[in-house]
């Protein structure tokens, strides 16, 4: 059996993971930016800027949650303000950005863009369809409160909260 040869284990442990396969298909915007012969162009800093933007809602709201989650008497709850108030998916959402502006400052050359275009569309994939928003989703289904939230509250695209039932306009 394959099992029992010692060349076999050396040889499945130095396959590539699922984990590696997202980092080199993540990484390959960065890897031609790199390569690029010549000075960033425009779509680099726009890049620049919506990594930026990224980087920071999903800090934001990693942030928010985690001091939210200190919380003993918010054990159980739904968070649902801050940027959470917005999106159901802050973290996700700007992870997203980050990919997608890691992606335009691939876009320099014509040669550059088609080739690193899997990347955000697999990181994208995997974040609103994978194991990103659907799994989370899934986990808060039964969690007192959630439908109600999940129903004034943007499922990934931030925009401003839907008005809870029986609340008057100001």
């Amino acid at each position: 059996m394959l099992a029992d040869v010692p060349r076999f284990h050396r040889a499945a442990r130095d396959l590539p993971t699922a984990d590696d396969t997202n980092l080199t298909l993540g990484s390959l915007p960065v890897q031609a930016t790199v390569l690029l012969p010549r000075p960033p162009e425009a779509t680099a800093y726009l890049g620049l800027a919506v990594w930026a933007a990224g980087l920071a809602i999903e800090t934001v709201g990693d942030h928010q949650l985690a001091r939210f989650n200190k919380e003993p008497a918010n054990r159980g709850r739904v968070m649902d303000r801050g940027l959470w108030s917005w999106t159901r998916h802050p973290h996700h959402f700007g992870d997203l950005l980050v990919w997608w502006g890691l992606y335009l400052t691939a876009c320099a050359t014509w040669q550059t863009a088609p080739l690193t275009l899997i990347s955000p569309l697999v990181m994208s994939t995997l974040l609103i369809w994978g194991s990103g928003k659907r799994l989370l989703e899934a986990h808060m289904a039964d969690r007192a409160g959630y439908a109600a939230y999940r129903a004034r509250t943007s499922g990934f695209v931030p925009r401003p909260p839907r008005r809870r039932p029986g609340t008057e306009t100001p």
